[in-house]
């Protein structure tokens, strides 16, 4: 599934998801933008984009900063003269009682990069989305609105607003021939329990808990999202916009149907 050699520009491309999306499109020949934080990280994706033929070049960065995010497209047109594609998959978890006096800190932290980096990279992205009739793929998650957690209102709300922003903004683009969709995974192979600091007992319990609440007996592959992602790039999606993707085993289903 050809995506043409394009520019994609990948943000959280360090590990899980976003790296699984970088490899996926270098294996189809594209040059890929990895943005991250981690360096060490982003060297081993970048490795595993070259092994996989794609060109890559890499971007430090902090997306809670204004003038990192100007850097990464600043330096990813200069490297590369184009951008096709544009995948918003920076984020992290994050969850806090609406009563802890830690609410109003965890949910600036989890909006500054979950929502506020996301609008920020698209809004600078879209002149030259717009120049290459290309699209924007933004990474959400089914807490956005299938599933609600307790004490994760500062999550779910961060990406209940980036389906929506998806929504909006294709409809804004859409008059140039810019794509905009959104895709929402469910339980992800990531090392997202790493940063909760669980050790690796805890992780397995945590796993076996969300394996036994799909309908499919089955924990999503960060490929399997990639593969997603690339489709919607693709120009076999050419009449999809403005919608979202679930992709969850049917986790967010089995509590519907159980007896």
């Amino acid at each position: 599934m050809s995506t043409s050699k394009k520019v994609i520009l990948v943000t959280g491309a360090s590990s899980g998801i976003g790296a699984a999306i970088a490899i996926k499109f270098s294996e189809e020949g594209d040059k890929v933008v990895l943005v991250g934080r981690n360096e060490r990280k982003l060297h081993n994706v970048s490795q595993l984009c070259k092994e996989a033929g794609g060109n890559t070049l890499i971007i430090i960065a902090d997306l809670t900063i204004d003038a990192d995010i100007k850097r990464v497209i600043n330096t990813s047109i200069e490297h590369f003269g184009r951008l096709d594609v544009l995948i918003n998959n920076a984020g992290v978890p994050g969850s806090e009682s609406i009563l802890s006096d830690n609410a109003m800190r965890v949910f600036d932290e989890i909006i500054s990069i979950n929502l506020r980096a996301a609008v920020y990279v698209t809004h600078l992205a879209a002149p030259y989305l717009i120049k290459t009739k290309g699209n924007v793929i933004n990474i959400s998650s089914i807490g956005s609105t299938a599933i609600c957690f307790r004490i994760n209102s500062q999550y779910g709300a961060s990406k209940a607003a980036i389906d929506q922003f998806t929504k909006c903004v294709a409809l804004e683009l859409a008059t140039y021939g810019v794509r905009v969709n959104s895709v929402n995974p469910g339980p992800t192979k990531t090392d997202f329990m790493k940063r909760f600091g669980y050790d690796e007992e805890k992780q397995q319990q945590v796993w076996n808990t969300l394996l036994k609440a799909t309908l499919l007996n089955k924990i999503i592959e960060p490929s399997e999202v990639a593969d997603l992602v690339l489709f919607l790039a693709s120009d076999k999606a050419n009449s999809i916009t403005g919608s979202s993707f679930v992709i969850d085993s049917g986790f967010s289903l089995k509590g519907l149907i159980e007896e």
